[in-house]
């Protein structure tokens, strides 16, 4: 089979200034200046094709799935395009390997509790010390129902121990839960290797792609992923959850569901009435990303525009770690961009101020910042940054501009004096 060949593409600043008028809350001011949105990590801004999407179907046919009437059938359609349409920009099989929920930890719960009723005593699990709390929590339950729940060791330059990941998948492990971007620091993981080690043990291979969607073209064919997670609001749509499972997988756990939900995937984990039109925004969400790539279908356009976008979010992240860098007092955490392993995502602290004393000032200003650990509680405690209150946080968006920017480095300079 040939590989598609996806188009070169470039995502310039002024690219980026263009999309701005896209997105209404970008409009909004605070002292006659507009406010500069710098933390896309903790949710992006919605762009207005998304929004018309999700008003759209609740003005044209707000009914529930399956009915014998039209209203009803339009929604069953909407929602095969939309199963569909994000398969695509997982590169998945199909829309019948994507599932939804209302967000990532819910979904990662279910997942969890199906999970755990294939295992049997002396089972293993393997989660990391770099992960959010979403992807830590519902597999860490494991250990008090009698399973063993093993920690791949966090080293302080931001990345996890390759050595102990090594040593701590074997030949009890039954599932490795990691994510492939830190939330927290940024840190692009070694899913690859990951993959290799469960391969060789027999285990299945969970990865939380919520911070690393926005970011980066996905491809969990290539991946080989047996489940992978994220969050449309991350990635300019609304709060919607995203669960992709090899096909053939999910058919053989033991799901939470009610007697009369559908057996097979993708509905055996979705529980209870969705949120249709919001599922419906998710899609949308990808078309727009979509828009701005080149290609003969609808994935290669994807590709096309994750990869230009990427570009353009790590050129604008890259500037800002240098900048920032040589503000005295500043430590910046987490690895640098030379080392090509990392999202667009920088996070800091300053002697003698607080994150949040930082984020407050900021935000007194226009400028969006987020202070604390964002639920990596884990990470910032093996990083000793707890009783600091953690970091403060800045991430690119395809709509962040290098005036952004600068009016965070110049608030902060003049902070730091």
């Amino acid at each position: 089979m040939t590989k598609p060949e996806y188009p070169e593409m470039t995502f310039t600043a002024a690219d980026s200034a263009r999309c701005r008028a896209d997105f209404p809350a970008l409009s909004r001011t605070l002292n006659e200046r507009p406010l500069a949105y710098l933390d896309g990590p903790a949710g992006t801004q919605v762009p207005r094709h998304v929004i018309d999407t999700i008003a759209n179907a609740y003005a044209r046919y707000n009914a529930n799935t399956h009915g014998q009437f039209p209203t009803s059938n339009d929604v069953d359609a909407a929602m095969l395009r939309t199963r569909d349409t994000l398969a695509d920009f997982l590169g998945a099989p199909g829309g019948q390997t994507i599932s939804l929920g209302a967000n990532m930890t819910t979904l990662n719960y279910a997942l969890s509790h199906a999970v755990e009723r294939t295992l049997k005593p002396g089972d293993e699990v393997v989660v990391t010390e770099l992960d959010h709390e979403a992807n830590r929590a519902p597999w860490m339950r494991l250990g008090a129902a009698g399973f063993t729940v093993r920690e791949i060791r966090l080293n302080p330059d931001g990345r996890l121990d390759e050595a102990d990941m090594r040593a701590k998948i074997g030949p009890r492990t039954r599932l490795v839960a990691i994510g492939y971007s830190s939330n927290a620091l940024g840190t692009v993981n070694n899913v690859e290797l990951a993959r290799e080690l469960t391969r060789k043990v027999g285990a299945w291979l969970s990865v939380d792609a919520v911070h690393y969607a926005p970011h980066f073209p996905l491809d969990v064919t290539a991946l080989d992923a047996d489940f992978l997670l994220c969050s449309a609001y991350k990635f300019y749509g609304p709060h919607v959850g995203i669960l992709y499972s090899r096909p053939g997988l999910l058919e053989t756990l033991p799901t939470d569901r009610l007697p009369a939900q559908e057996p097979q995937a993708p509905y055996r984990i979705e529980t209870g009435t969705l949120n249709h039109p919001a599922m419906e925004g998710a899609a949308a969400a990808v078309e727009y990303l979509a828009s701005f790539g080149s290609g003969s279908s609808l994935r290669a356009r994807i590709v096309a525009a994750m990869t230009a976008i990427s570009a353009y979010e790590h050129e604008l992240a890259a500037y800002y770690y240098d900048e920032v860098s040589r503000i005295p007092g500043v430590t910046v955490w987490g690895v640098n961009f030379a080392t090509r392993r990392r999202a667009p995502t920088v996070s800091i602290t300053l002697d003698g101020h607080t994150p949040l004393a930082l984020a407050t000032e900021l935000g007194q200003q226009g400028i969006c910042v987020w202070d604390g650990d964002f639920y990596a509680v884990k990470p910032i405690e093996v990083l000793g940054l707890t009783a600091r209150g953690g970091v403060l946080r800045t991430g690119m968006s395809m709509y962040t501009q290098r005036t952004d920017v600068d009016r965070l480095l110049d608030a902060l300079r003049v902070i730091a004096r």
